[in-house]
């Protein structure tokens, strides 16, 4: 980790880990743990829109290649988690690995989807608490949080266009 990453979650954590952020991030994670709440809310798009019951499936499938692509990533790249003196690691993980952040794949996946699909701003109003929520919990780097933003809006555009073309 730089100097200037470990900074960065400092500050994050010192400007935000008060209780009520603590548990709103907390919740947040529990939700996105796997992409487990994502999916859940793909799969009752698709039992409630039956009209574009084949759309919501693709639109679930690239938040479920999101969080896959996310893990090989991760285990290619085998970052550590945050390990610092002053950062505060405020909840549990499945691994100890950091780069990407699978919370921000899946949740950006699910918002850049989800969002093409309901016609919704989704992407601004879901990510940006995820990430944050990563850094007040201390398990990512400001890093990790990015790039897996990036690479779920890549994968989810990625699905959608291999899929259905230019549509």
């Amino acid at each position: 980790m730089s100097d200037r990453e470990a900074e960065a979650l400092v500050a994050v954590q010192t400007a935000l880990a008060r209780p009520p952020v603590v548990h709103v991030a907390r919740l947040l994670s529990w939700f996105g743990e796997h992409s487990a709440g994502w999916l859940l809310l793909g799969v009752a798009g698709a039992a409630v829109d039956r009209r574009r019951r084949p759309e919501w499936t693709v639109a679930t499938g690239s938040v479920v290649a999101a969080h896959a692509v996310s893990i090989v990533v991760k285990r290619v790249v085998r970052r550590r988690r945050p390990h610092h003196a002053e950062v505060q690691v405020l909840a549990g993980t499945p691994s100890k690995l950091s780069f990407p952040s699978s919370h921000a794949s899946s949740t950006t996946a699910a918002a850049v989807a989800y969002g093409a699909l309901t016609n919704q701003p989704l992407v601004p109003l879901l990510v940006p608490p995820m990430m944050v929520s990563r850094l007040v919990l201390g398990v990512h780097y400001p890093t990790d949080v990015l790039a897996g933003a990036v690479l779920g809006a890549m994968v989810a555009r990625g699905v959608r266009r291999v899929v259905w073309g230019r549509r």
